[in-house]
């Protein structure tokens, strides 16, 4: 609900106020409907108005003031009952006078949520699927929030009340894993500017929380490898067993069913000295790690952004690891990842080799008569003693 109130003073103020808590006052259509969205002050509104008598539709208005539109709507119904978009517009003070004259008789309310002039904007984030802390950030660093982040999530809660399944929580030591996986990224642009499907792939430190994310267009086995001779390097060393979805990304199957795929991810693991740990079937929580932090990245780092191309998300999502999710206080272990992976894992971490593995991919190939065999549209000639 959009909550407006106002000072008790004979002069109407030029902009309105927010009330004491537990005391809320809605600015309400004639007709007895209540605009909601999130909380707006006079002279917001008075641009909501000034871009309506410029001719701008809904949706215009709704993009160049980050409104919904239902919400630029109720306010276009308001300003014709008031006749107010084919008349000068008016100042300030006069429009508190207008929208106090449209406040119903205050009623005795229980406690209100510091949240509750928000709820539209907590209802338009979660619809496009950001996280509580994501919301709880933006309420405050663009909306004038200054709650707690207690309140929010108290308050999404209520509004997606859920019972989470119970699960046992395995905390592995320092450097001991690693867990990964793809997720969906939705479009981005190749060099030529084309949209083309990506994919991010997530690596997760299971002790730290600390992170690598990148976006890649295909789920070749050589992407594969180099994401993670990527992720290795970015953490400076190798954890001892990484930890596979057998659910979802296709190169993750390929990885424990394909035989030349297995072959050459075998020897990429003995190479650099881990592990390789499918996730049991039916077993999803014992790679909950990861499945937080790629349903994380989606939410707090691509939910609202433009299609970009993939090379600048990828910049700009290294920031994103240093600056934002490395340095929030995580839910889980209530330390901040980066920290916790600069003080405690990252020495823990099994040594570099000296020269990166030599990425290379299996493949069985028929020798025809002439000694040949084709791989990828090149012909290689064939050992005599294999005709």
């Amino acid at each position: 609900m959009l909550s407006q109130s106002f000072s008790p003073e004979s002069e109407p103020p030029s902009r309105l106020t927010v009330s004491p808590p537990g005391h809320t006052a809605s600015v309400k259509l004639a007709g007895g409907m209540a605009m909601s969205g999130r909380r707006t002050d006079v002279l917001d509104i008075r641009q909501v108005l000034r871009q309506l008598q410029a001719g701008e539709s809904d949706r215009q208005v709704a993009r160049a003031l980050d409104l919904s539109r239902n919400t630029v709507a109720k306010y276009r119904h308001w300003a014709q009952r008031h006749a107010l978009l084919l008349a000068p517009l008016p100042s300030a003070g006069e429009l508190a006078v207008l929208v106090a004259q449209d406040q119903p008789e205050r009623q005795p309310a229980k406690a209100t949520s510091s949240v509750e002039p928000y709820r539209q904007v907590v209802l338009d984030l979660r619809q496009r699927g950001v996280e509580m802390a994501t919301i709880f950030r933006r309420l405050r660093d663009d909306h004038g929030y200054r709650g707690s982040y207690a309140s929010v999530y108290r308050f999404v809660r209520q509004l997606e009340p859920q019972m989470p399944e119970p699960t046992i929580r395995i905390e592995p030591p320092a450097g001991q894993e690693a867990q990964v996986d793809f997720g969906y990224a939705g479009l981005m642009l190749d060099e030529h500017d084309r949209r083309r499907r990506a994919w991010s792939f997530v690596m997760t430190l299971s002790h730290s929380r600390h992170q690598y994310v990148e976006f890649v267009f295909d789920q070749k086995v050589e992407t594969w490898l180099r994401l993670h001779r990527h992720a290795f390097e970015s953490f400076g060393g190798v954890p001892r067993k990484v930890v596979l979805d057998n659910l979802k990304a296709a190169i993750v199957q390929a990885c424990l069913d394909d035989p030349q795929v297995q072959r050459t991810y075998r020897e990429f693991a003995e190479y650099y000295g881990f592990l390789i740990a499918p996730c049991r079937v039916r077993q999803p929580q014992e790679k909950g790690k990861v499945e937080s932090g790629v349903h994380y990245v989606a939410p707090s780092f691509l939910a609202g952004r433009d299609p970009a191309r993939l090379s600048q998300n990828n910049q700009a999502v290294r920031r994103w690891v240093e600056e934002v999710a490395g340095q929030r206080v995580h839910g889980t272990t209530r330390k901040q990842p980066l920290l916790q992976f600069q003080a405690v894992e990252r020495s823990t971490l099994l040594p570099l080799p000296e020269t990166p593995f030599e990425l290379a991919s299996w493949k069985q190939a028929k020798v025809h008569r002439d000694g040949y065999v084709q791989f990828e549209q090149a012909y290689y000639s064939a050992p005599y003693r294999l005709l």
